[in-house]
């Protein structure tokens, strides 16, 4: 609801307004929310860690008796606290060496044609999530609903919450007037995902019809976006042509 308030604020409001100053309180808006969302995710925190940390400890135990290689993976040798440290420092050093060439191609691939809502919806969430997705369907293949679920809200949660608000206050410091203000087939797209997985999720249980439809989703928002125009490219072609002519 948060992320899609400065959009639907400027879309309803559209040409009855100023560009320039509609495009002032849309940054106003988007920053009044991405402090809220902060906000929100200390609360959220805080809740999940300490006040009521037992009741996710008392599910994710239970999930973890229903693990049909428990006893595989009990019997596995577990690594060393220094193991542990040393594999999480080269994990993180080589997603963010990953992250970086991702974001450097960003450009020449929009150049090329490959739309911005196709890399920032499916590419760049596909390619940076990947060892969760993975985690999170065999988690579900395993029975482990509750493990899967946290996996995967649980880096949605942090991208809403933590993520996009951070990279507004972060343009706010630096004087870069970076918004919520979506393109009105984002903010449509996030709303339609939200409602049909939680339809899918309000019974608490799952099955294969159901993870084949999330699938279809899936590819269905990949098409569109695939074929969703750059506008700020062809702008740019446009002008660029018209000054040569």
């Amino acid at each position: 609801m948060a992320l899609v308030i400065p959009t639907a604020y400027a879309a309803a409001i559209g040409t009855k307004m100023e560009a320039t100053l509609l495009n002032q309180n849309t940054t106003r808006i988007s920053r009044a929310t991405a402090i809220v969302l902060l906000c929100a995710f200390i609360v959220y925190v805080y809740f999940q860690l300490r006040s009521h940390h037992s009741l996710y400890d008392d599910i994710l135990e239970g999930d973890e008796q229903t693990d049909r290689d428990r006893r595989r993976d009990l019997h596995k040798p577990k690594l060393t606290v220094t193991e542990s440290i040393l594999a999480l420092v080269i994990a993180l050093t080589f997603v963010s060496l990953l992250a970086v060439f991702l974001v450097e191609q960003i450009e020449p691939l929009v150049e090329k044609g490959i739309s911005d809502a196709f890399l920032g919806l499916i590419l760049v969430p596909l390619v940076e999530k990947i060892a969760e997705h993975l985690t999170a369907v065999d988690e579900a293949y395993d029975g482990q609903m509750n493990f899967a679920l946290s996996h995967v809200l649980g880096s949605s949660i942090q991208t809403a919450l933590l993520n996009t608000p951070i990279v507004v206050i972060v343009g706010w410091g630096m004087n870069v007037p970076m918004n919520l203000d979506f393109a009105t087939f984002n903010a449509v797209v996030l709303i339609l995902a939200i409602l049909v997985v939680g339809g899918f999720l309000r019974d608490g249980k799952s099955n294969y019809l159901e993870g084949v439809l999330c699938v279809f989703v899936y590819i269905l928002i990949a098409v569109a976006a695939f074929y969703y125009p750059n506008f700020a490219v062809e702008a740019g072609v446009g002008e660029s042509t018209s000054e040569a002519h």
